[in-house]
């Protein structure tokens, strides 16, 4: 029989000594004692202000115009035309900002004012009330009190009350019986009221009525 050689189990392997390392100082930064005649350490800068910030220069004044070739309009008051149908790189090219088709982009299309496409206007479909009377006349009214600052004996016309701003030159005047008179005035007005005229006719005045 042949025999088996026997093979030697291998020595198990010692577990390694942790290796202790000793911690090394930290290093001091050098302290410098402080001399007596040292000088005192310089305060910190104080911070810089915000720079203001930038106004645009306004634009340089125009001369003042010296005659008719010198005259021109503001600044911005003008600006060039909006030119139409100057090919598509222009954004208003082909239609030339009319659309397509319809009666809108004909040449020569109007509508009356009002016009909504068809839709019933605003002004058909608002509900109407009332009457507006076309002959309807427009008084400017003048009462007794306003003609005490007139002097006794004056002749008071509308010209005169135009004068005073009392009345228009373009309406008719019509004076009412509102305070009252003391001084006798020759009044020419287009329309009087009955108290205005028996007032200043008991005062000794005169009541004209004049044609519209």
């Amino acid at each position: 029989m042949v025999e088996k050689k026997k093979t030697a189990a291998p020595a198990a392997k010692k577990p390694a000594r942790p290796v202790k390392r000793e911690a090394r100082p930290a290093a001091k930064a050098p302290v410098k004692a402080a001399r007596a005649d040292a000088p005192a350490p310089a305060a910190p800068a104080a911070a810089k202000p915000p720079r203001p910030a930038r106004k645009s220069a306004p634009p340089p004044a125009r001369p003042a115009a010296t005659g008719v070739h010198d005259l021109a309009p503001a600044a911005g008051a003008t600006h060039y035309r909006k030119r139409v149908g100057r090919g598509p790189g222009s954004g208003h090219g082909k239609t030339a900002g009319k659309g397509n088709k319809g009666q809108k982009s004909r040449t020569g299309y109007r509508h009356q004012r009002g016009f909504e496409g068809g839709q019933m206007p605003l002004h058909r479909r608002l509900p109407k009330r009332g009457f507006t009377n076309i002959f309807r006349v427009e008084y400017d009214i003048v009462n007794l009190a306003d003609l005490d600052r007139f002097d006794a004996g004056a002749t008071v016309n509308p010209e005169a009350l135009a004068l005073a701003r009392l009345a228009r030159k373009s309406r008719p005047v019509k004076i009412l019986g509102d305070g009252q008179i003391q001084k006798a005035l020759n009044v020419s007005a287009h329309k009087f009221s009955a108290s205005a005229k028996a007032r200043i006719e008991a005062a000794g005045g005169r009541c004209e009525v004049l044609s519209r």
